[in-house]
């Protein structure tokens, strides 16, 4: 093939990759200004076109083509290169952006899963907290004498020490015990979701039954403020991630149960790699609460308004997190950083 053909047959390709190259400049982070605007060559559309222009550089060599369609070919396959294989990000880069990006961006794609589990959560927690207000006693029927007789002591407003929620220990031993006991509740939640979905159902439903009834006993008899300026400061990141937590579970269980077009075993698969991705994130912040909570939550002298105000700016920041993060950036969750579209 004559050089002129072989230019005219694959110019277009070569600018087009061209213009990509200019747009993706140095860094994903550079190209953002520009990718509202972008309609050229799509990222994932890259490799293969990558692995044509070396085909087609190989073949100019080779048919002694000018030394300038070659150069140029040079240039292109190199700039192509460096942006192709430069060096991964660091991990703990990787992690942040991932938090701060692909978590909220997983979040919003599964939302009927999160939405399904939020009311299979709030709804019991909110209508056994208000029937207990009418009916004190049903108090009896989900804790024992003993269970009920730990939680008004721990929330005694006759109490004069100044510790919220629990005895003499430390604020780093309990800062473990609560690690502990959040991420057992997260991982419950989430791997119940293999039984068929039910298992999370059952799981959400129980857990918001039992910390509805926690709280409607304690204001039923009067240990309200206690309670409430305790749980207000690590409730908004505990609360969500259980119930993110239970939409990765009913997110299995669905494509266990209803694969699609899928094989059974594929469905499953996709369904606990999202998962597992979620349960990253459910992680974090199961380890934000349980860090509020052994040395903010506990103190007890703070005055209740500085609590809430606190509770409701965390509520503020988890909530806008998760409705923006990440939006307007393509985020792929194997390299850790944001790709512009």
């Amino acid at each position: 093939m004559k050089q002129e053909l072989f230019v005219q047959r694959y110019k277009q390709e070569w600018d087009a990759f061209e213009r990509w190259l200019d747009m993706r400049g140095e860094s994903a982070k550079e190209s953002r200004s520009t990718r509202r605007q972008w309609h050229g060559l799509a990222d994932t559309d890259i490799p293969a076109r990558y692995r044509r222009l070396c085909q087609q550089l190989a073949l100019a060599r080779r048919r002694g083509y000018s030394p300038v369609l070659v150069e140029r070919l040079q240039q292109l396959m190199q700039r192509g290169h460096t942006l192709l294989y430069r060096t991964a990000p660091p991990r703990w880069r990787r992690l942040v952006m991932f938090l701060l990006a692909g978590f909220p961006r997983l979040v919003r794609e599964e939302r009927f899963c999160m939405v399904l589990s939020a009311v299979l959560f709030w709804l019991p927690l909110v209508a056994i907290f208000i029937a207990m207000q009418y009916r004190p006693e049903l108090s009896f029927a989900l804790f024992d004498a003993s269970t009920l007789h730990k939680f008004e002591s721990m929330y005694d407003p006759h109490d004069a020490s100044h510790a919220l929620g629990r005895g003499s220990e430390t604020d780093l031993a309990m800062f473990g015990f609560y690690i502990w006991n959040n991420i057992s509740i997260g991982f419950k939640t989430f791997a119940s979701g293999l039984a068929a979905g039910i298992g999370a159902v059952i799981v959400l439903i129980t857990n918001g039954v039992m910390i509805g009834g926690v709280a409607g006993h304690l204001q039923a008899i009067g240990y309200g403020d206690p309670f409430w300026r305790f749980v207000a400061g690590h409730s908004a990141f505990e609360l969500t991630a259980i119930v993110i937590a239970g939409g990765a579970g009913l997110r299995l269980g669905l494509n266990l149960m209803a694969p699609g077009q899928r094989r059974r075993v594929d469905a499953l698969i996709d369904g606990g790699r999202r998962g597992a991705l979620l349960c990253a994130g459910v992680f974090a912040m199961l380890l934000m609460a349980a860090f509020i909570e052994a040395f903010w939550s506990s103190i007890g002298w703070m005055p209740a308004w500085i609590k809430y105000s606190v509770s409701a700016v965390l509520w503020l920041s988890v909530g806008l997190w998760l409705w923006r993060g990440g939006r307007g950036d393509a985020y792929d969750e194997t390299a850790g950083e944001g790709v512009a579209k």
